[in-house]
């Protein structure tokens, strides 16, 4: 399973693989690389659902680096990919569209703008201000992605991209210092302030358990990274 990321690099970005053992002996990447899987995962499963999730072992994959940060999460994620393997895929599906897609009553909106510029606003000063991060961070979007800029999927994205820098020891202390920030930005004035009304709407819209078991996990885990306390200077 592959999927195209929504958001595209300004500049060449440092390398994500290959990681050294002497990394992961620094407990502070070791945790950046960890949250950094987990963050690409969830933005995985906020894509229509597909037989490839169990095939490419998403859930297992995000129960492993879960289990970095919090054994109570990855018994979250292990319950979640056993909901999606015991339900029909085709009422995955349904139950994907009507919550995320429409076309008409879409249960539970996933743009950000809906949230934080009300009357169910797409494209609006939050979105703007989003897309600034972005760039910021050195990302745009991608041409070939079709979806809103503050879809959860490129939020969730943009948040893997910055840990995956963070988790890389090549990154100067000044650069770590400047991503953090704007994590943490991003946190605070973003994801971290519409994930609670999306993901009740999830749970209150789903007709499966796995939407309800994922949006529960997303929120959880997004709730504990605005509990993190912000990176001190070095």
């Amino acid at each position: 399973m592959h999927y195209d990321l929504a958001l595209g690099s300004m500049t060449p970005a440092p390398t994500i693989t290959g990681i050294s053992m002497g990394d992961l002996r620094n407990d502070i990447q070791r945790r950046h690389h960890a949250k950094a899987d987990v963050y690409r995962l969830l933005s995985v499963c906020y894509y229509e659902p597909e037989e490839a999730f169990l095939e490419e072992d998403v859930f297992g994959q995000l129960e492993q680096a879960l289990s970095v940060l919090d054994a109570e999460r990855a018994a979250d994620a292990r319950a979640a990919g056993a909901c999606f393997r015991e339900t029909n895929h085709e009422d995955l599906r349904l139950d994907y569209t009507r919550l995320f897609l429409g076309p008409f009553n879409i249960r539970s909106k996933p743009y950000g703008s809906v949230y934080l510029d009300g009357g169910n606003t797409v494209m609006g000063d939050s979105t703007m201000a989003a897309l600034a991060l972005y760039r910021e961070g050195g990302f745009v979007i991608a041409e070939a992605f079709a979806e809103m800029p503050d879809h959860v999927v490129v939020e969730l994205e943009f948040l893997y991209l910055l840990n995956a820098r963070l988790g890389d020891g090549h990154v100067e202390t000044s650069e770590r210092d400047r991503l953090a920030a704007l994590e943490r930005s991003f946190l605070d004035e973003h994801l971290g302030r519409w994930i609670i009304p999306f993901t009740e709407a999830v749970q209150k819209g789903s007709g499966t358990d796995f939407y309800g078991k994922l949006s529960d996990l997303t929120r959880r885990f997004i709730l504990d990274a605005l509990r993190e306390p912000a990176a001190a200077p070095r």
